[in-house]
């Protein structure tokens, strides 16, 4: 579990994806959605209600809804319904107003947003103010349509309470620079890349190679950072910060442990550039070949786009493989909740955005951003599996992407998951930049896990 980007949740450039056929969207039908958007309560019909109402939907950055044409499309099936988005654009602002509004009981939006660094705490704290959508009329079949794994994020360790419906998810790759590879004379094709970086083991040793070479670009390293890898890892563990009841165990973390060992051998072995994830110099290394490779969720794709500009098309790849095995960063849920003002009709709206058909378009789109399905029919879907990004050097996307999410299994979140993950990587950076021993680091770091959970 990663944050999304400070200050966005992610762009809504343009990806210039294709897929095997056009895809309508399949709000302009009566039944559109009716895999998961039937009425809360029958008789008042697939909107939730047949009065004339305004939902409110409480967001953060750019979900890319409105830029993709979901609002549009969904007056068509509810003409009775206006969406008015209420958007906060830095994610921890958004929380910290909407923790507010929960505890005051009033201001809150029809929908909530509820993204992955928050949703433990939402669980943990606020269950009880959040419809359970285990017991709205489509619960079996809501729940059978996402992973199993993203339906988990967001319920109680009993399974009985579940807080939000899924938009989507974040499975990560490699994305690189394969001009600056071949300038180094090492693999570039995307296939044999893959080949070469199974294990973190073999991406350092794959870094150090670059780092050696004669040929390369001046000034280039192999990684963006330590942190970069730190964060790839620590999730592929059974566990992370916390043990399956939510309780905060870092010293025996095996995914603490791992990401630790690697994240400080790349940093010691001067494999990474020592950026820091989101500032300036980072978004300008993406077209100043700083570095070479990224660990790459989804999203990413967009946010590399729109960093590199149109000028390095065809230069970043996506190699279909991530050291160590399968990883998630990021996604979000929308929740609805209980004293929100129109819940019948919030929650129609929620499900019907949840579906199938709506997450395809969400990923098809030429304005998405990189949006992967949390529904894993859409995620099946041959316009979704067969999507390839021109950006990319054509790279297929829906396959890569969906074979990883497939075998995603995500350890348990905590409710201090996102400061610890702070507090760990500024000492991985002191590392990197300072020269700090690991060892010292690593204890600095328990020390500040102790300040945050008391």
């Amino acid at each position: 579990m990663r944050l999304m980007p400070p200050g966005r949740r992610l762009a809504a450039t343009s990806m210039a994806i294709t897929t095997a056929g056009a895809l309508l969207l399949a709000a302009c039908g009566s039944d559109s959605g009716s895999s998961s958007s039937s009425s809360t309560v029958a008789s008042n019909g697939p909107c939730g209600t047949k009065d004339t109402v305004t939902l409110t939907v409480g967001l953060f950055g750019t979900f890319g809804f409105k830029e993709n044409g979901m609002w549009d499309a969904y007056k068509k099936v509810c003409p009775n319904i206006t969406i008015q988005e209420d958007v906060v654009e830095q994610s921890a602002d958004y929380w910290t107003r909407l923790k507010t509004r929960l505890a005051s009981g009033s201001g809150l939006d029809d929908v909530q947003a509820i993204e992955i660094g928050f949703v433990a705490d939402v669980v943990k704290n606020h269950a009880d103010q959040f419809v359970n959508w285990n017991t709205v009329p489509n619960a079996a079949k809501d729940k059978a349509e996402f992973y199993d794994w993203k339906w988990k994020q967001a319920s109680s360790a009993d399974g009985k309470t579940t807080v939000g419906l899924g938009t989507d998810t974040g499975p990560q790759a490699i994305c690189y620079r394969k001009d600056l590879l071949q300038k180094a004379g090492l693999p570039s094709g995307r296939d044999a890349l893959a080949g070469k970086i199974q294990t973190w083991d073999d991406f350092i040793n794959l870094g150090k190679q670059y780092e050696a070479s004669k040929t390369k670009q001046a000034g280039s390293h192999f990684v963006d950072s330590a942190a970069s890898i730190y964060s790839a890892a620590v999730y592929q563990g059974d566990t992370a910060y916390a043990k399956p009841d939510g309780t905060t165990d870092v010293e025996n973390s095996d995914g603490v442990k791992t990401a630790w060992k690697y994240a400080t051998q790349a940093a010691q072995a001067k494999i990474t550039a020592g950026l820091q994830q989101f500032s300036p110099a980072w978004n300008k290394a993406f077209s100043s070949g700083a570095f070479a490779t990224i660990a790459c969720p989804t999203w990413m794709m967009g946010y590399i786009q729109g960093q590199a500009g149109p000028s390095y098309a065809g230069k970043w790849d996506i190699a279909p493989a991530l050291p160590g095995g399968a990883a998630n960063w990021g996604g979000s849920w929308l929740g609805v909740p209980e004293k929100a003002k129109n819940k019948a009709a919030a929650i129609a709206l929620v499900e019907w955005l949840s579906a199938k058909d709506q997450q395809v378009t969400m990923w098809t789109s030429p304005k998405q951003g990189g949006h992967f399905p949390s529904n894993q029919e859409a995620a099946a879907d041959p316009s979704v599996a067969s999507a390839k990004s021109a950006y990319f050097d054509n790279a297929p996307v829906g396959e890569i992407f969906g074979k990883i999410a497939g075998e995603l299994k995500i350890p348990p979140i905590g409710v201090n998951d996102t400061q610890i993950q702070n507090a760990i990587t500024t000492q991985l950076t002191n590392v990197e930049t300072k020269g700090t021993s690991p060892d010292a680091a690593f204890q600095a770091a328990l020390k500040q896990v102790q300040q945050i959970t008391g």
